[in-house]
């Protein structure tokens, strides 16, 4: 499909705001998927191309904590083989068997997500004691990595708050490391769509291009301003993505409210 150099320049805009907030809290898809469907890109092929963009950003970012010293890629090896191998079976299953339980429950679960962040302990860069056996830790985020390649949007966040709650990261730590995973779990979503065809190249670079500077810049920030920027952004995507997940006709958690 054909899309005109302004669009493209206002999907380019998109892909750099939400990199910048993606690399401080998650929930990047949240600007860049809508965008591309409102430039009238098909659902499947918005999904293909968002994890091109994304995987390009999430890399920068991660390069950029990497840099800063603030992954420890030793340690971290086998978590982001799990959160790789996870996605792969996610993006399998969703091949398979219907979506839409889980869309009806995601609201939910990022609901809670934001309740920890808003009324649970204070989030702190200082990192406490592991609370998740290593099999236990690794077990979550594979669960984390099938649910990127099975359905996909907050998985940053969903990370993040893994690494805080269960791991004891400190938040910046936390966040740093999240990048890391949820690159391992980008490429494998991006090459099982890639595999279907399912990539618009020259939209997709355009927008990765200007995803890597944006999370450049989110990195920065998130360095720089730790968790007195984290733990808003945190709680204002998840609510975010909630409504919008909401307020969507399709969505099953209206029927099961009774909400028509």
């Amino acid at each position: 499909m054909h899309l005109t150099y302004d669009i493209v320049a206002l999907l380019m805009a998109a892909a750099l705001v939400a990199g910048i907030i993606d690399a401080m809290a998650g929930g990047g898809g949240l600007i860049t998927i809508p965008a591309l469907l409102a430039a009238g890109v098909p659902p499947v092929m918005a999904l293909g191309t968002g994890k091109l963009q994304s995987a390009c950003g999430t890399a920068g970012a991660a390069y950029a904590f990497w840099r800063g010293g603030r992954i420890d890629l030793a340690r971290f090896r086998g978590p982001a083989i799990a959160a790789f191998v996870g996605s792969i079976g996610g993006a399998a299953l969703v091949q398979m068997i219907d979506s839409r339980f889980l869309a009806g429950l995601l609201p939910l679960l990022l609901v809670a997500m934001a309740g920890y962040f808003l009324f649970g302990p204070r989030l702190s860069e200082v990192d406490t004691h592991t609370r998740l056996a290593p099999i236990g830790l690794l077990s979550a985020i594979g669960a984390i990595g099938a649910y990127d390649g099975f359905f996909g949007p907050g998985t940053g966040s969903f990370y993040t708050l893994l690494l805080v709650s269960a791991a004891g990261f400190g938040v910046t730590r936390a966040v740093a490391h999240a990048k890391l995973l949820n690159l391992a779990s980008n490429l494998a979503g991006f090459a099982m769509l890639l595999a279907g065809g399912h990539v618009l190249w020259i939209v997709g670079i355009a927008m990765a291009v200007a995803s890597v500077i944006g999370n450049q810049i989110g990195a920065v920030l998130a360095i720089r301003f730790g968790g007195r920027a984290i733990r808003p952004l945190l709680v204002a995507i998840s609510l975010a993505l909630t409504v919008k997940l909401v307020a969507d006709p399709a969505n099953p958690l209206r029927a099961w409210l009774g909400w028509g």
